[in-house]
């Protein structure tokens, strides 16, 4: 019996026509321009702040240290890729690693406020049938 070998070819990732490769070494006002008009709007007016956040999260890097953040409408661009952030969310601070989907995106969005509600049984009183009954 012959046995085929499947070789899978490494699909690059793009990022609006560009490689991902290639997105990095831009700087943040060329990855601006390839952006939706509030994202690109948002980096050009703080343009400074996300650079310093860059900076502070390579030295962070060296340390071996997580790298937090309060600041949840900052928009994630490339220099990013590849890292963990905690994002706080109004009670701690959420680990999220930042991937190729997530350009162009906010940081808060990943790091969601609200938890999900799970409801439990009813209690003693909530329903007529339960009223009732003697409390123990």
């Amino acid at each position: 019996m012959k046995t085929e070998t499947i070789i899978q070819k490494s699909r690059d990732k793009y990022y609006r026509g560009k490689k991902i490769e290639e997105l990095k070494n831009l700087d943040t006002r060329e990855f601006a321009k390839l952006v939706k008009s509030r994202s690109r709007r948002a980096i050009m007016r703080n343009y400074n702040v996300i650079e310093n956040f860059v900076k502070r999260c390579d030295k962070k890097l060296k340390r071996n240290k997580l790298i937090k953040t309060h600041n949840r409408e900052m928009v994630i661009v490339p220099a990013m890729l590849g890292k963990t952030i905690g994002i706080y969310n109004g009670k701690d601070f959420i680990k999220i690693n930042i991937m190729e989907e997530m350009l162009g995106h906010r940081l808060g969005e990943f790091s969601l406020t609200r938890k999900q509600v799970k409801h439990g049984t009813a209690g003693i009183g909530a329903t007529k049938s339960s009223s009732s009954r003697a409390v123990k």
